[in-house]
């Protein structure tokens, strides 16, 4: 297909794509990053609302889509090397942040000691778990799964001095999640879970289930040989949805002060065992 002139100028990268920087129309904050390509730029353009293009699922993402933070658009701009698009956009809610924070941008570098350290330094606005569940329809996959990535990487980010980390991932994850019961609501994803109470755990580890379930049979439905695009897109998005479950359910045994350690020696406990046996054991 022959693209118009206006795309046809712009450098998109080997993947056929180009970062997309969304600021506020009126105060010039950078709110968020992500991609588009040709056919969410043009979408863009038509519509005056921002459309991006999803690299984990492999489709286009229409901003808002499952949130209802929707983006309008008053002004693209490219740059000098015409690899980088600016819209100036009004963003609904006041929130573009799948964290529930005005900005992505929300951690500041702080320089004024010994070693630079990363400093939270906006407040979230409204709780991601509102946020996704009230805005979810159909099968559209939430943004608030990244909103437990800063809790994940909090926990990994623990390394020794030749780079190789100091505990198991779920130990990390086990100690993070123990601290975060301390903290304010305001703080973290998972503190304010923890705010909301058991319930609301454990109905995300239900919500995260039955999204799992269903990327599953999405993959399912997947041939490699015929998309292979699609089939990696589908492997993620079930790695994903997984990762999600796993990590709602340490919440709710955390909740309880049980360790994922807990969990693992019970699985050593059955591996060895037959099937019948370990059933007749229990």
């Amino acid at each position: 297909m022959t693209l118009p002139a206006w795309l046809a100028a712009v450098n998109f990268n080997a993947d056929g794509l180009i970062p997309a920087i969304a600021q506020d129309d009126v105060s010039g904050r950078i709110l968020m990053m992500a991609w588009m390509n040709a056919e969410s730029l043009q979408l863009t353009a038509q519509t005056q609302t921002a459309v991006y293009f999803s690299r984990s699922r492999g489709k286009l993402w229409h901003k808002g889509e499952s949130s209802g933070h929707t983006q309008r658009v008053h002004d693209i701009r490219l740059d000098c090397d015409a690899d980088v698009i600016v819209l100036s956009v009004t963003q609904a809610g006041g929130i573009a942040c799948h964290t529930g924070r005005e900005s992505c941008f929300y951690q500041r570098l702080d320089l004024s000691g010994q070693t630079p350290e990363w400093q939270t330094v906006d407040k979230v606005l409204k709780d991601p778990a509102e946020i996704y569940t009230s805005h979810k329809t159909g099968n559209a996959s939430p943004q608030v799964h990244a909103a437990t990535s800063q809790d994940i990487i909090n926990a990994t980010a623990h390394t020794n001095d030749n780079g190789s980390t100091n505990h198991s991932i779920l130990q990390q994850l086990d100690h993070v999640l123990a601290e975060r019961k301390q903290a304010d609501a305001d703080s973290s994803y998972v503190a304010s879970l923890y705010a909301k109470g058991l319930n609301k755990i454990l109905e995300k580890v239900g919500e995260e289930s039955t999204e799992s379930i269903i990327a599953a049979k999405d993959f399912a439905n997947c041939d490699k040989n015929i998309d292979e695009a699609q089939y990696n897109a589908a492997r993620h998005e079930l790695i994903y949805e997984v990762a999600d479950v796993w990590f709602h359910t340490l919440v709710g045994l955390a909740w309880f002060d049980i360790e994922s350690e807990a969990v693992l020696s019970e699985l050593g406990r059955r591996f060895g065992l037959s099937g019948i046996d370990e059933k007749a054991a229990r």
